[in-house]
């Protein structure tokens, strides 16, 4: 029997597939070594690639808002409209991020100046309530009774330990520097290749689609495309909701604690807004901070926090994130409690950050999927219920 040309095709790519398959399973070892070896060299472009998506968002928006939506003439356009965007956008989070630092480290650093006066104050405080509580139990009263924070002999400790340890901490430091050195490195070389990414970025698309087309059949190119431009929609769409929506929730705390006359206000509403971009449990860490340094000061105080988180966490789950984020990543609860879960065990926390909008992506050509399969049995989705 004569095999098709096709077939002959098919054949020969599962015996290679299978042979290189044999081979990883063989060495595998051997195989995750290359594995980091290759991803050593590629990292610094992989983690440019993402700060060029990353940017691209708000710079589009800047691009369209000043140059696409105004009558400009072309070729200013051509000429300077993607330079000034990607400059306002590098300039814009730069100066987010000095505010946030300049903003975050006094109080950082007041908070711990004050912490080891407000642990001192609070322990006679803790006394005092066992003894009310526990008077009669003296096991409890004995942990209590023993009680105490100095921090003389805690820095007389750490002299010690410097003094002891000298020679570890001077190799810890010098090999600390040099990973500082090697990551500074690394974010230069990320940081530039990113600009040429946004920079030339209708190039390179352009140049890419040549690629694709040129090895790999028309059908399949296409439907590559269309899935790269549901992946690009559904990650920005996902990052700029969820941006806006930390924003607007930092905010709602700062202004209401303020109101209320908590402390630790400005520190408590940038750790809630940086931690609540992780979707679900985000905001929870950042309560269980700002719960823990005002509990320092005051017990009470600390519970009408809890109060108040709980019912600013409602305000924002039911109307505000619905209507920043909205649809845009259109996965259901269920699912995105499983893309936060599985995302945190395999990658931690930037794990959590692209599961959610990778399993909207799957979930949706699963979803395509499964109607042309209903459409070709002539079943439609509204019949079924």
């Amino acid at each position: 029997m004569e095999l098709k040309q096709e077939t002959v095709k098919q054949i020969r790519g599962l015996i290679i597939f299978t042979a290189v398959l044999i081979v990883c399973l063989w060495k595998f070892d051997v195989v995750i070594s290359a594995f980091q070896f290759v991803l050593n060299i590629v990292y610094p472009f992989l983690l440019g690639g993402a700060i060029a998506f990353a940017l691209s968002v708000p710079m589009n928006f800047v691009e369209r808002k000043l140059f696409t939506e105004r009558k400009i003439s072309e070729k200013y356009k051509r000429k300077y409209a993607r330079g000034i965007s990607l400059m306002l956008v590098i300039a814009g989070v730069t100066g987010i991020l000095a505010m946030i630092i300049f903003g975050l480290l006094p109080q950082l650093a007041g908070t711990f100046a004050n912490l080891g006066k407000s642990i001192q104050e609070f322990i006679p405080q803790v006394q005092g309530w066992a003894d009310h509580w526990f008077h009669n139990n003296k096991e409890i009263m004995n942990v209590v009774n023993n009680l105490e924070f100095d921090w003389n002999k805690i820095m007389e400790a750490a002299a010690g330990f410097l003094k002891n340890g000298a020679g570890s901490v001077l190799e810890t430091t010098i090999n600390t520097a040099k990973n500082i050195i090697g990551a500074v490195g690394t974010f230069f070389i990320a940081f530039v290749f990113a600009v040429y990414i946004l920079l030339q970025k209708e190039k390179l698309g352009r140049q890419a689609k040549k690629v694709l087309f040129a090895f790999v059949r028309k059908g399949r190119a296409e439907a590559v495309l269309e899935v790269l431009a549901l992946t690009y929609k559904t990650f920005s769409g996902f990052l700029t909701g969820q941006c806006v929506e930390a924003l607007i929730l930092g905010a709602m705390f700062v202004i209401t604690m303020t109101l209320f006359r908590l402390p630790y206000a400005l520190l408590t509403g940038i750790v809630i807004a940086f931690t609540a971009l992780v979707p679900v449990f985000g905001a929870f860490i950042g309560c269980a901070v700002g719960a823990f340094l005002i509990f320092m000061v005051s017990p009470f105080k600390a519970l009408i926090f809890i109060v108040l988180f709980l019912v600013l966490q409602q305000i924002e789950g039911n109307l505000i994130y619905p209507h920043v984020v909205g649809n845009s990543v259109g996965l259901p609860s269920i699912w995105v409690l499983a893309a936060v879960s599985v995302g945190g065990s395999l990658m931690g926390i930037v794990g959590m950050l692209i599961f959610i909008p990778l399993m909207s992506v799957v979930y949706a050509l699963f979803r395509e999927v499964v109607y042309i399969k209903l459409r070709q049995k002539n079943i439609y989705p509204q019949d079924i219920l």
